[in-house]
This record gives structure tokens, sequence and C-alpha cells, in this order.
């Protein structure tokens, strides 16, 4: 059909991004939407997508939230945003409410998944399957894409939460997370680099030595992912890689780490190839979520089509 749309959604704790389209990663239509109370950001998703609704061009919607959600299809919560620190989202049927007033199939499943989706699909990691994303911003979070579908088990994967080598002597800074003090995100995070140093890391200078240590937390848990998910590609994205000099850094200290003991051409001298900068910008998740909507049109049944996306 020359009409047929697909609809996105990245839910996210500061805004939700909406979108539509035909082609992608050409999209026909967006909107940001600031994430107020759930009652009042859903209401403004779905005037977004009820025009597509009532005029029959859109098929389904890919619906990529943060956090923690339930994506067990079998659970009597599934589909909820649970234990959120956000005020006012604790306990949200966010998928629930929007397949009732919207009224048709829905995929689900984690915002980082929904960039991991993206960058697989179109961007940074196209045609590297296995694939990792990584994001590094106030919080880190992770997708692994596999046989083009997210990783997931008990739960979505937690790649903030791994343990890092900690060298107390070069870095005394105790952590900020507060299940586990200095998990990788509890190092690493943006909110923790603002916490440690009392200002936001885009405040400091290229030649601050602080960045040596982020760039070595960074390097110890990607050599971590890459030994046990062995990726093909790994794109690490969020606020705090925007700081460009990041990359080669900690290209140069996973290399080093590594020390030869995997003797692949692309760890030992395309580095730059393989941790690579995302490609699609501020639309990796709502792309993600597109693709996500894309798969489960396709699939000859849509009684729960959102299944399509829990492994």
């Amino acid at each position: 059909m020359s009409n047929t749309l697909f609809g996105g959604i990245e839910a996210g704790g500061t805004k939700f991004i909406c979108a539509v389209a035909h082609q992608p990663p050409e999209l026909i239509n967006t909107t940001v939407i600031e994430t107020t109370t759930p009652q009042e950001t859903l209401a403004k998703v779905c005037d977004f997508f009820f025009p597509y609704v009532e005029e029959g061009s859109l098929q389904s919607i890919g619906l990529a939230s943060f956090g923690p959600i339930d994506i067990d299809v079998r659970s009597p919560t599934y589909g909820y945003i649970t234990s959120t620190p956000k005020p006012n989202w604790q306990n949200t049927n966010i998928l629930g409410l929007l397949k009732q007033s919207l009224g048709l199939p829905f995929a689900f499943h984690h915002d980082v998944s929904g960039s991991a989706i993206g960058e697989s699909r179109w961007g940074a990691a196209r045609g590297k399957d296995p694939s990792l994303y990584l994001t590094i911003g106030t919080g880190i979070g992770g997708g692994y894409i596999i046989n083009g579908k997210p990783l997931s088990g008990l739960t979505i994967l937690e790649m903030g939460h791994i343990h890092i080598p900690h060298q107390w002597e070069i870095d005394p800074f105790e952590g900020i997370c507060p299940y586990h003090r200095d998990c990788f995100e509890g190092l690493a995070s943006g909110y923790a680099i603002e916490h440690r140093l009392g200002q936001r890391g885009e405040t400091l200078p290229d030649d601050h030595p602080f960045w040596e240590i982020e760039a070595e937390h960074i390097a110890h848990a990607l050599v971590n992912y890459i030994f046990t998910l062995s990726p093909r590609k790994i794109v690490v994205g969020g606020g705090v890689m925007q700081r460009s000099f990041l990359f080669q850094m900690v290209r140069n200290k996973v290399r080093a780490l590594i020390n030869n003991y995997l003797q692949f051409d692309i760890l030992l001298g395309k580095m730059e190839e393989y941790i690579v900068p995302p490609q699609l910008g501020k639309y990796s998740g709502v792309l993600g979520a597109i693709a996500m909507a894309m798969d489960i049109s396709s699939t000859s049944s849509k009684i729960e089509a959102s299944q399509s996306f829990v492994s």
C-alpha cells in the first residue's frame, strides 16, 4: 500500500519523541513531547497519532520506553513502567493505555533497545549482526541485537550495572549508584561525573585529567562486552560521548586491555571502524521503534504482536 505508515515512540524520562514513516529512515512527521504526568503526556502522544489512525494509514506502532519495564508477556504487569524514580510514573501501564486509546498492534521494548535496533537497521551497525549499542549519559544503558532482535531474558539487559575494576589509588571516587555504588554507571555516568567534580562533563576542558579515568572505565566495560557477547560492531552514544575525543582514547585502551588475545584485524588495526558513534543522531530510538512496528506488521498474526520483541 502506497499510504502504509508505521509509528514509533521513544518514551524517555525527559521527553517523548513520536514519528511516522512510510520508507524509513526518512520520517514523514515527528513531534517532541515533554514528559510530565502519564495522563498529560500519553494524551498528547495519542493526539499526534489519531489523524493517521482515523485515515486508516497507520498499521502498527513501536514503543521503546524508559524503565524499568516489564517485558514478560506472561506477567500481570507486562507493558508497565515499574519501579522508576520518575515521579508519577511508577507502575504505569504505558503499553496498555496506548493500545486501548489507539487500537493498533504494538511492539514493546526498552528505549536503549530501540536505539540499538535503529542503528542496526539503518545506522552505524547496519549489516553487522550481532551488534551492541551503549548510551553513556545521565545513566548508562545498553542494547544487544542478535538475529535482528534485542536480547532479553528475565528482564532487559542492565549493562550499566556491571562491575568493572576500580583502581582506588587512581580513582578514589566511591560511586553514586544507590544499589552498587561503584558499578559502571556509578562511576562513569554523566550524573557520576557531575557528582564527583561538582560540574557537568560538558564544562570540562578536553585536557582535564579526569577524561583518562573516564576512558579507562568505559574501556573496561567494553572489553567485558567484547569477551562475553562478541559483537561485530559497538556503537556508543549518549551525552558524555558528545566529547568526540573520547572515542580514540577508549579505542586505544580497549586495544591495550585485549592485549592481542583476540587476533582479528578489526581489533588489531581497525578499531576506528569497530567502536563508533551513532549515525542516526537523535532519531536512533524512534527509528528503532518504527523498525519494531514494521516487523510485527509483517508477521502473520497480530493477536499479541508485541511478543515479537520478547526473546
